[in-house]
């Protein structure tokens, strides 16, 4: 029998976990900057000097600040904005070793996933640490204050991603320092039906805002391809740029979401683009993307146009939530009540609120120092308004269309005539009669009464007792009625039950036959 590992040499297996994935990642990124020094005619260093840029975006695309230099004014120029794109890799890497490393593998067990989650982020971390200090010689070293602020935080999220999902995405229990409330309503379902909504809000943000920025790239094609040309002349540096160009699609993605939103972002210190217009004196470096950036004081349609994106962002919340707390078809005894419909919405609106406060912080920051500081989203602003616009319009829209999901579905009937669409008399080219809006599939079968000018038509619906639908097999369905052509369903009457042997004609009783059940 193999002996037990203990805690230690499973908290050291996945600490070289840990330091693999880093150095997959780290490795991934040296070999294409390499290959792009290689076929570069005019290299501005050696080979070191390439690995160390190499390490520099590394640490970049974790969220830390580069400082570069080597400027004209001499003065040290940050450089955080950082490529969300490629700050994917990181957090994938550490996400997928640490739900690997709790999955059962020939018998042997597993370590706990608090274990787990220490080894694979403490030899993240020591990597991330190996790599600050080998980029500090180069050109675009990485401060180490940014450093230990964001690395550690993405390798821990990362890995904590991983443990979460190997243990199969439980929503609970939380920790006991949480409050009581909170850890009650973390496990109920309506919280579950909340990040959902919440989720697909973001998305449709996120889409509207890459569909905003692609239809400005393409308004503005001339000016971003004379930027491309003025900064790349070569194959191998166009092909970097287009490799950057992919790794701040996201990026341009959060921008048109905080366009369409209303704050907009900054473009330099003090200028501001917003649907209202430019605000100050952008400083707009030559780059392709920034071509594509609207210009002018004034309103245009195309910029009120932008404001589709929120307002369809709010209809996505509600109908998530309205998709759970009022199915199609629904009795309103099965719903939810308004009141919880409306707390899920709002809660939703919340989450996609949070949601875009944070993917602004990575989304922008400086590009140099002076009017270059500050370059994207605000981080408030981009929440403050993705809240005001998914709860203003979420929660009416998720009662809305829940009123509109428990209407009255059953025919009404006055005095013995009953009136309903002409669509429900149409039939079909095949003959067979069209499927009234009041039909439902998980009903029993209900028929109309035979009579001259009738259609037969089979039904759902409960039977309200006027006589103007009845259960198949019913011979209550074989009362006189005249079906008009106009919609109209008129009721006679049915004749007066008989109590059997009282001599009323066709009684079996009295030795007549009985009268043959209707079909």
């Amino acid at each position: 029998m193999p002996p037990v590992p203990s805690r230690s040499s499973a908290q050291a297996a996945c600490f070289v976990r840990g330091a693999v994935a880093a150095g997959l990642g780290l490795g991934s990124l040296a070999v294409l900057v390499t290959v792009l020094w290689i076929s570069s005619p005019y290299p501005d260093s050696g080979p070191g000097g390439a690995l160390r840029v190499a390490a520099g975006l590394w640490l970049l695309a974790h969220g830390a600040e580069l400082v570069r230099y080597d400027t004209l004014s001499g003065v040290p120029a940050p450089v955080g904005l950082t490529p969300m794109l490629l700050a994917v890799v990181p957090v994938w890497l550490a996400h997928r070793t640490a739900r690997d490393a709790l999955e059962p593998r020939g018998g042997r067990p597993q370590p706990s996933a608090w274990v787990v989650w220490w080894g694979v982020a403490g030899g993240y971390a020591v990597v991330g640490a190996v790599a600050l200090l080998y980029a500090y010689g180069g050109p675009l070293p990485a401060g180490v204050l940014s450093t230990v602020l964001h690395l550690p935080v993405v390798a821990a999220a990362g890995a904590a991603g991983g443990v979460w999902t190997a243990n199969g995405r439980p929503l609970g229990p939380l920790p006991d320092w949480v409050p009581e409330g909170v850890r009650k309503a973390v496990v109920r379902s309506r919280f579950r039906v909340a990040l959902r909504a919440a989720g697909a809000g973001t998305a449709v943000l996120l889409g509207g805002g890459a569909v905003v920025a692609l239809v400005s790239l393409v308004w503005h094609a001339g000016a971003a391809q004379g930027a491309f040309l003025r900064l790349a002349g070569v194959w191998s540096g166009q092909f970097a740029l287009v490799l950057l160009m992919l790794a701040l699609a996201p990026n341009v993605a959060v921008w048109g979401a905080a366009y369409g939103l209303g704050p907009g972002f900054a473009l330099g210190a003090g200028a501001t683009v917003t649907p209202l217009g430019v605000a100050g004196a952008p400083a707009l470096p030559h780059f392709p993307l920034l071509a594509a950036v609207p210009a002018g004081a004034g309103t245009t349609p195309a910029a009120w146009a932008t404001l589709a994106v929120p307002v369809a962002a709010a209809a996505a919340v509600a109908w998530c939530t309205v998709r759970t707390a009022a199915p199609p078809f629904a009795v309103r005894e099965e719903a939810w009540t308004a009141r919880e419909t409306a707390l899920a919405a709002a809660l939703a609106g919340v989450g996609c609120a949070v949601a875009m406060a944070v993917l602004a912080v990575p989304a922008g920051g400086p590009l140099g120092a002076g009017a270059l500081s500050e370059f994207g989203p605000v981080w408030w602003r981009t929440g403050g308004a993705a809240l005001v616009w998914t709860v203003a319009l979420g929660v009416p829209g998720a009662l809305a269309l829940r009123a509109w999901r428990l209407r009255d579905r059953t025919p009404r009937a006055w005095g013995g005539t009953t009136t309903l669409p002409s669509d429900a008399v149409e039939e079909e080219e095949t003959g067979a009669a069209k499927r009234g809006w009041w039909r439902r599939a998980d009903e029993t079968p209900w028929r109309r009464p035979e009579g001259p000018g009738s259609v037969a038509d089979d039904v759902a619906g409960p039977y309200d007792g006027e006589a103007d639908f009845f259960p198949v097999g019913d011979p209550a369905a074989s009362t006189d009625v005249d079906w008009h052509d106009n919609g109209v369903l008129e009721v006679r009457g049915a004749a007066p039950e008989e109590e059997p042997g009282d001599g009323a004609p066709g009684d079996a009783a009295d030795g007549a036959p009985a009268a043959p059940p209707p079909p």
